[in-house]
């Protein structure tokens, strides 16, 4: 068996090299292939990684009339604190928010003058509501909206949050959509030129694929090599379209970085490379071997 594989990579190799511009032309297309595959893998990940980044920072803020104790507020706290799709709630009082306020407006001269020439605080008291789940927000937002205390809510700001949300989410599904119509089509063109290479291949060794059936070759022994020339076209292509994509996010990377959690895209690319590698293996030589198995049905009748 070990000689048979042997054998069968030797000639498979073999083949590769004699093939020439066809070899070139085959792997150049399955690297555009691979390599679109690779990008929008990449950068589902990335996009993943940005809604969660969103996901996390996305809280609900329930804001309470000016005239509302502190004492009902604490009340509605403790009530929202025995509801099981809540994780925690924070209560921010009006002197509280004005002190957030003016720590991230202290740049900000306008601002701070118009706050002074108000006289007094104009802010209004929260709860800070975060969720075990960012799926059970719209729960909580509904439960808010028909609690015992509504009345003394002024208003509810998650209605933004959830809208940036879906929209990162429809983003996310029309970018992965693109990319795969596009890997599927020059899958298909990939799979047409290792079509024809491979039948070049088998036309080019007829006689000896007849010598082999006189003395009685096996039907593997005479197809090995020719699946392992497919999946050498799928690897090759694989570790090539994989250099690309990596230059071409090392190129990116001083205009990107900042939308991943890590602050580095090139680092998030190299965490996640062998996932992206395998993935473009994976597909690069199941492609070449669909490629094998079709000319071999068609043209190799053994």
């Amino acid at each position: 068996m070990f000689l048979i594989i042997g054998r069968a990579l030797k000639e498979s190799f073999i083949n590769f090299w004699r093939n020439g511009w066809l070899s070139v032309a085959a792997v150049s297309v399955l690297v555009l292939s691979l390599f679109v595959v690779g990008a929008v893998f990449m950068l589902g990940m990335v996009a993943d990684n940005v809604l969660k980044n969103v996901e996390n920072k996305v809280n609900i803020s329930v804001y309470f009339k000016s005239d509302v104790a502190e004492e009902k507020i604490q009340a509605s706290k403790k009530d929202l604190e025995g509801f099981k799709e809540i994780s925690s709630v924070e209560y921010i009082s009006k002197d509280k928010a004005l002190e957030i306020f003016k720590r991230d407006n202290a740049d900000e001269q306008v601002i701070m003058e118009s706050l002074e020439e108000i006289g007094e605080n104009p802010l209004l008291a929260s709860l800070v509501i975060k969720a075990n789940n960012p799926s059970q927000y719209q729960v909580i937002v509904d439960y808010v909206n028909n609690a015992s205390f509504k009345d003394d809510v002024s208003r509810v700001n998650y209605g933004k949050n959830k809208d940036l949300i879906n929209r990162l989410n429809s983003i996310i599904l029309q970018i992965k959509k693109i990319g795969l119509v596009l890997a599927g089509i020059f899958g298909a063109v990939s799979i047409l030129i290792i079509f024809n290479t491979i039948r070049i291949t088998i036309y080019t060794h007829k006689q000896e694929i007849e010598v082999m059936r006189l003395v009685g070759s096996s039907n593997m022994f005479i197809r090995l090599p020719f699946i392992f020339e497919g999946i050498i076209y799928g690897v090759v292509a694989s570790l090539v379209a994989s250099i690309i994509l990596m230059i071409a996010i090392k190129f990116i990377n001083v205009y990107a970085s900042s939308v991943v959690s890590s602050g580095n895209l090139f680092a998030f690319y190299l965490d996640n490379a062998l996932y992206i590698l395998g993935l473009q293996i994976a597909i690069g030589a199941f492609l070449g071997i669909a490629s094998s198995w079709i000319a071999m049905r068609k043209y190799l009748k053994i």
